[in-house]
């Protein structure tokens, strides 16, 4: 086989498509069909006393009206908590329309059906609901204090509560061993709440067809094959009668893990009720205020370490804010508490967290999904440690590090996927080497002293992470060859822009030896492939990747073993080489795909009984016995399946040079590099794509983005005309480096790289500013007016020290203070 394409950079066969207006997203799907749109509680928190529907009905267009009493009996049960936990003790999911009491702003009410959207949304406007407002609770502070709860059979707004645990080599504790350490420092860290934001909000076209009994569902979602199961359960069909779709979608980033949404339940039965199609496409605004939020915890670190800095004992303490239900149990602060080491061995380390209840849009996994704050969290405690004994803060980290020769390196924790939280392999020194020498580390002091010279504030920062990537439990991929020497691959999972048409499309060239244009690619359908887990945790590559694979060893082993009979030699002497199986050295004697595939087919042959051979069709070649061996299935076709024994991990090191302005206090970012490595490069041009998507998104983490309640739990920037994010001008040019440390977990030797870029960026940045600035920066994301103030409450007349002198001045600061 010479046909290689895996690891090539490999131009994306997406993109003419979507950058042609070729794309066919879920709104341009469904042309004719009845439209949908919600009633939405306006209230954070409320009794529902009366829904009153009279002042609508006579509406010319409208054609139905559903609240929660018309739901049929299994519809009407609460969704589905996805991932059940033994901390979850109190887990609670919302009904697809509200029972009796809504629990956020934005919590549907009421499904109105019309023949179109606007109808739709003007019978939504005449319907009343009568609401008893009770008392909401917001903010991490007020569901701990629990004066108000926001279920009432769940005491002190504690839906799950967990401990973690890892002793010293000496069998200490974690508490102990701080106490004995020479140092010990004890703090705060904050992270805000943000969102998921996708350009295309999510939506659901449903056609039933009442003659055959089937559904097809369209959904912009990343678990296509879940909400058909979901799906046929919810309205009593039989799972074959159920096709799910997921057709171009304009990004996930986690918001569309869930499943099902309460409009991937409701849109269809109303289709099905209603003989017609129905769609719902979701608008901006419902997307803030009735989607899924993350992010916001607040933890509290007490660290023990010795005069080099290395941690001899750790102990943090993490409050997680929920949201008002649980669909996707607690893997947002399972993954903080077992991520938060990063690639550091910590003498003994104690996790404990709490997972609370508030009035707000609930919480789901949103791209990092806790790894961003875990991160922050350990390298805010790195930062604090090099500062407090007068180290460089890369020193501090090289005293930490987990050595290449200790790998498989065994954390001592269970990861999200209910497994031992190994690292399969890495190489943390090299990184941080490589990192240094590309963000010029060691000359950033003479640097920093020109500025100065000007009049300019500059200053460096640094976050490294480790990331789980990869999660089980397992992912397939069919590949088909046809009698045109075309291959076919398909895979349950989905896509939302990641480039899987293209890389799944090299795995597939590159193991049957075939130009990469004969390759089509198809994901998300149920119709092509029935069985997968989903998208996200950075797993596509992993999964599906060695998935495919397999499945093409399969077919690769059919056909050698099929042409070897044609062409009368052994298979361990045949080679495919742009599409065409030859005998190796021999290249003018071989077989195109083309004709191996329709000699896999034993429908070519007739049996004749009476002469005890194989005999011809018309036009077929005429070999002495059928190709097709015994218990062969006919076609030139493979169905892998892969499930890891653990995740891989992936890891990174970032850095960046800020320049913080002495009158505005604006941070501008003037350099930022990137190390990673994910394992061997499928694809390098697109993980460079991913790694620098992520940064854009990390900087609005950092800078920019965040969700703002006010104390009756209304979102008050539920727009993107208040809900900030960085433009092209805010976003640096990321410079890359990568390191590869082979996964031995998969065959392919691969890792994940989709979150990568987004993890450890709010770490950096304020390494990068309190380098500057010389203030403890010890909440996130930080607005130039926080930053202003901050400088006002710390230090009086600090704008004009330099950040040499602001160093000196600022070592011993209150912690940032939220002033929106």
């Amino acid at each position: 086989m010479t046909t290689r394409l895996f690891g090539e950079p490999v131009q994306r066969r997406e993109d003419p498509r979507l950058l042609t207006g070729r794309g066919r997203y879920l709104d341009d799907i469904g042309e004719g069909a009845f439209e949908a749109a919600f009633v939405r509680s306006p209230h954070a928190h409320a009794v529902i006393r009366d829904i009153d529907v009279s002042a609508a009905i006579d509406v010319e267009g409208l054609v139905a009206i559903y609240t929660w009493e018309d739901l049929p009996a299994r519809l009407a049960e609460p969704l589905p908590l996805l991932i059940p936990h033994p901390a979850l003790t109190h887990g609670r999911t919302a009904h697809p329309l509200a029972r009796d009491v809504v629990r956020h702003v934005g919590e549907p009410v009421v499904m109105v059906v019309a023949r179109d959207r606007y109808l739709a949304e003007d019978v939504c406007a005449l319907i009343e609901v009568d609401y008893e407002p009770l008392t909401p609770v917001v903010g991490i502070e007020r569901a701990r204090r629990a004066e108000t709860l926001v279920h009432r059979d769940v005491p002190g707004n504690v839906g799950a509560h967990l401990v973690q645990e890892v002793r010293s080599a000496t069998g200490l504790g974690a508490r102990e061993a701080i106490e004995a350490a020479p140092y010990r420092l004890e703090f705060g860290l904050d992270i805000e709440r943000s969102a998921s934001t996708p350009l295309e909000g999510r939506g659901v076209h449903a056609r039933w067809d009442a003659g055959d009994r089937s559904l097809r569902v369209h959904s912009s979602t990343q678990t296509s094959t879940s909400v058909r199961m979901a799906i046929a359960a919810k309205l009593d069909l039989p799972l074959p009668q159920v096709e799910v779709v997921a057709p171009d979608v304009g990004g996930g980033f986690g918001v569309k893990i869930v499943h099902p949404w309460p409009e991937e339940v409701l849109v269809p039965w109303a289709a099905m009720l209603l003989g017609h199609e129905v769609r719902w496409t979701e608008d901006r605004r419902e997307h803030f205020v009735s989607s899924a939020h993350e992010r916001a915890q607040t933890h509290r670190v007490r660290v023990g370490f010795d005069d080099r800095g290395r941690v001899l004992g750790l102990d943090v303490t993490i409050l997680h804010d929920h949201g008002a239900y649980t669909p996707y149990g607690i893997i947002v602060p399972i993954i903080t508490s077992t991520q938060l080491p990063g690639p550091y061995k910590l003498g003994a380390y104690r996790v404990e967290f709490s997972s609370l209840y508030t009035n707000t849009v609930q919480v789901t996994p949103y791209r990092g999904a806790g790894r961003p704050q875990a991160v922050f969290c350990m390298e805010r405690t790195m930062d604090r440690i090099a500062r407090h004994l007068g180290l460089d803060r890369t020193a501090v980290r090289e005293a930490n590090f987990i050595q290449p020769e200790e790998f498989p390196y065994d954390q001592g924790l269970t990861f999200q996927d209910g497994r031992p939280l190994i690292y399969d392999s890495g190489d943390y020194p090299a990184s941080l080497r490589m990192l240094k020498e590309l963000v010029g580390w060691d000359d950033f002091p003479a640097l920093r002293e020109r500025a100065a010279g000007q009049g300019r504030r500059l200053g460096i920062g640094i976050g490294c992470y480790v990331e789980g990537t990869g999660v089980g439990p397992y992912e397939g991929g069919h590949v088909q060859i046809t009698s045109d020497g075309r291959v076919h691959v398909s895979t349950g999972l989905t896509s939302q822009g990641q480039g899987h048409e293209t890389v799944f499309a090299q795995i597939a060239a590159s193991e049957l030896g075939v130009p990469i244009e004969r390759v089509s690619v198809v994901t998300g359908d149920t119709r092509r492939f029935g069985y997968a887990v989903g998208t996200f945790a950075s797993r596509a590559a992993v999964m599906s990747g060695n998935a495919i694979a397999l499945a093409c060893g399969k077919v690769r082993e059919k056909a050698l073993r099929i042409a070897s009979d044609a062409l009368e030699a052994d298979p361990g002497d045949l080679e495919i080489v742009d599409g065409v199986v030859r005998v190796v050295g021999s290249p003018g004697t071989g077989l195109p795909l083309a004709t191996v595939a329709v000699l896999s087919n034993p429908l070519r042959y007739a049996f004749d009984a009476e002469a005890g051979r194989a005999t011809q069709f018309a036009g077929t070649p005429s070999p002495d016995r059928p190709p097709v061996a015994e218990g062969d299935e006919p076609g030139l076709e493979g169905r892998g399946y892969y499930s890891p024994i653990r995740s891989t991990f992936a890891s990174g090191m970032h850095a960046a040079i800020v320049e913080t302005d002495p009158l505005t206090a604006e941070i501008r970012i003037l350099r930022y590099a990137v190390v990673h490595d994910c394992g061997n490069l499928i694809n390098p041009m697109i993980v460079e794509g991913q790694i620098h998507g992520g940064v854009a998104q990390g900087v609005g983490g950092a800078l920019y983005e965040r969700m703002v309640y006010d104390e009756h739990g209304q979102l008050l920037n539920a727009s993107f005309m208040d809900f900030l994010m960085p433009y092209a001008t805010e976003v640096p040019h990321v410079e890359t480096a990568h390191l590869r440390t082979p996964s031995p977990l998969n065959p392919l030797g691969v890792k994940g790289a989709g979150e990568a870029g987004v993890i450890p960026v709010s770490a950096v940045i304020a390494s990068a500013v309190e380098d500057a600035e010389g203030i403890r920066i010890d909440r996130m994301p930080i607005s130039p007016s926080e930053l202003f103030d901050l400088r006002r409450s710390t230090a009086p007349g600090f704008s004009g020290l330099s950040g040499r002198g602001a160093a000196q001045t600022g070592s011993a600061t209150s912690r940032l203070r939220n002033t929106q």
